[in-house]
């Protein structure tokens, strides 16, 4: 009897590593990253070499916005999620209330710049003729410097964290101008803008230096990772990461590189563009 008892234990183990195993194996190996597509290009960069290191590991990369990466933590839908924006009151009531506890990661810093069409004479505006122009209150350009012809506005979707930052520095209270064309991304704004010599869009730091494009000064000042460091430039934001808790495993791993030297080496190159985080 002890024999057949044994033996059954032995089958019924056997049938429990061959049940939950290759599960947790799979689980263990395992990361998706969802989100902001400002951060898309960062993550994309850093999934591509720390896959070299990881070649057994699942890693699934999308975007969707901001609010899509936050969400995706909240509801259990990823182990990483992007934003350009920190997490607002709401999320994190919604959070807790689904018992989840989104802990959030600097990665990165960047700023946010507005664009022109490379013909276009305007090289500075304020914050205020900046309110101006994305309120619909100031239509010509001749009102800010520039020529006898109405402004075209190039703007975010509401669920971007860059229109969030937008919307805080220079909206501030007042509402998008009707006529504003929203776009989905960073290089849809700059698409835009690129064959429209009438247009203004905004975009992050990483997608501002382009030769389709022309970076505008705001309040004098110039978006470099100088007047980032130092404040001066009044549009600058940090860029996040989420994960439900302190990150374990694979998800902690891939945090800790994209913070690493290497990491930060990554954020500012030619790939992402954006400014390291400083000592």
């Amino acid at each position: 009897m002890r024999v057949i008892q044994k033996v059954f234990l032995g089958i019924a183990l056997l049938a429990m590593a061959l049940t939950f195993g290759p599960a947790n194996a799979v689980a263990a190996d395992s990361l998706k990253i969802v989100g902001s597509t400002t951060v898309y290009p960062l993550a994309e960069a850093c999934v591509l070499i720390f896959k070299g290191s990881h070649k057994d590991a699942k890693i699934e990369l999308s975007a969707g916005g901001s609010s899509v990466g936050i969400k995706s933590i909240i509801d259990g839908l990823a182990d990483i999620g992007n934003a350009s924006r920190d997490i607002q009151k709401k999320e994190i009531d919604l959070a807790k209330s689904k018992g989840v506890n989104p802990v959030k990661h600097v990665v990165a810093l960047d700023c946010v710049v507005p664009i022109v069409h490379p013909s276009n004479p305007v090289s500075n505006l304020t914050i205020e003729q900046l309110n101006g122009i994305f309120t619909g209150k100031t239509k010509n350009w001749k009102e800010v410097g520039g020529k006898d012809e109405e402004i075209v506005v190039v703007s975010r979707e509401d669920n971007s964290g860059t229109f969030d930052t937008w919307q805080h520095f220079v909206l501030k209270k007042d509402p998008l101008a009707e006529t504003a064309l929203k776009q989905q991304s960073n290089p849809a704004v700059r698409a835009y803008v690129a064959k429209s010599p009438k247009a203004i869009g905004y975009v992050g730091y990483g997608f501002a230096h382009h030769a389709s494009t022309k970076s505008l000064k705001v309040n004098g000042v110039t978006a470099s990772p100088e007047t980032v460091y130092n404040k001066t430039y009044p549009m600058w934001r940090e860029l996040f990461m989420f994960t439900n808790g302190e990150p374990k495993g694979l998800a902690k791993e891939f945090l800790d590189f994209v913070k690493s030297a290497k990491g930060q080496e990554i954020a500012e190159g030619p790939d992402a563009g954006f400014i390291k985080l400083k000592k």
